[in-house]
């Protein structure tokens, strides 16, 4: 199998996160194309889209999320994403199980004497009204004898969507939420067809990549990623380390030489997780300045040459930037200008 450089991964990575080249596409299928934006914090969908896009605005998001075109909810590793409608029930059918049966692992000890199926009727039905704020919902159900501790549970078992304009730049707290069905129609796609849409869908925003970290960006365990891995015609590499690396027959792989300009990413961005450890776009040696037990959520960070240079910060209308390290003079010009832009964008 031909080996591909830790460089060669970096530039495949930030091709198809459109780290390379701001992109002219359509939002929802820029979303496709990246797999979706984790967007625990609101505001890091529109900063992923801004560093993605070519003129892109802060409206551009808040109108596509308004008119159904692209869907906030509860997706891989039970954690918030911003998808495309095409692709929120493909990624909904393939995680839901999985995401279920972690949580009743994870919290049977908490809910003895409760049963689920009864409470996720119950939210069903509440719902069946419209779309209801989260306090409103838990009041409710605690009036029943359902405790706080089974929302989670709730989040995984009944498909949810998160309501604009809760979960926008305009109003950040996503508190509001209908039933998926409601907001998009009902699913047309089984697990087995989900799950291969999920697979190729990683493949295409972050591959080349190995069995683990498709596992690690899904949340889905091995064993259930395993057959539709064998069944698909992938390509295989291995990297510098002798491990085997998957892909998309026809996903692009850049020349490694190939320049990056200077890219500003705002928390919880997938390029910098685990699954992504490969590309380098984080040096391990700064992995905890972004990530540790103070900021899980990590910080807001500027790439120089496809890798974190350092954090940046806006305030009073200003983008305040903290290098890890001193830049060429000619680099920091190039982060300050973009970082100019970057403020404009929050001016907007």
């Amino acid at each position: 199998m031909p080996v591909l450089s830790s460089r060669a991964l970096n530039r495949a990575l930030l091709a198809r996160q459109l780290f390379l080249e701001r992109a002219r596409l359509p939002l929802s299928r820029a979303l496709e194309r990246i797999a979706g934006l984790q967007t625990q914090y609101a505001p890091s969908g529109y900063i992923g889209l801004w560093s993605r896009l070519e003129a892109f605005r802060r409206s551009s998001l808040t109108e596509a999320l308004t008119t159904r075109s692209a869907v906030q909810a509860t997706l891989m590793r039970s954690t918030i994403h911003v998808v495309s409608a095409a692709d929120y029930w493909p990624f909904a059918v393939a995680t839901r199980r999985a995401r279920t049966e972690w949580w009743q692992r994870v919290m049977a000890p908490q809910l003895d004497g409760i049963d689920m199926t009864t409470v996720v009727a119950r939210v069903r039905g509440i719902l069946a009204d419209g779309p209801q704020r989260y306090e409103e919902l838990l009041a409710r159900l605690a009036a029943e004898g359902v405790p706080r501790a089974a929302w989670n549970g709730i989040a995984q078992m009944v498909d949810l969507v998160r309501v604009p304009p809760s979960g926008t730049w305009e109003q950040r707290r996503a508190n509001l939420y209908g039933l998926a069905e409601d907001w998009l129609g009902p699913p047309a796609i089984d697990e087995a067809d989900a799950l291969e849409h999920l697979v190729r869908r990683y493949l295409g925003g972050f591959g080349p990549a190995s069995r683990k970290d498709l596992a690690s960006w899904t949340g889905l365990p091995a064993t259930m990623l395993r057959p539709v891995v064998d069944a698909l015609d992938l390509r295989r590499f291995r990297d510098e380390r002798g491990g085997e690396l998957l892909d998309l027959p026809d996903a692009p792989l850049p020349d490694p030489h190939t320049p990056a300009p200077v890219r500003f990413i705002s928390t919880w961005d997938a390029s910098l997780l685990v699954h992504a450890r490969r590309s380098g776009i984080l040096p391990e040696r700064y992995r905890s300045r972004v990530f540790n037990t103070k900021t899980p959520h990590s910080v807001p960070t500027f790439l120089v040459d496809g890798a974190v240079a350092g954090t940046w910060r806006h305030d009073a209308g200003r983008v305040e930037l903290t290098p890890f390290e001193p830049l060429p003079a000619s680099t920091m010009r190039d982060v300050e200008d973009e970082a100019d832009r970057l403020a404009d964008f929050h001016a907007d």
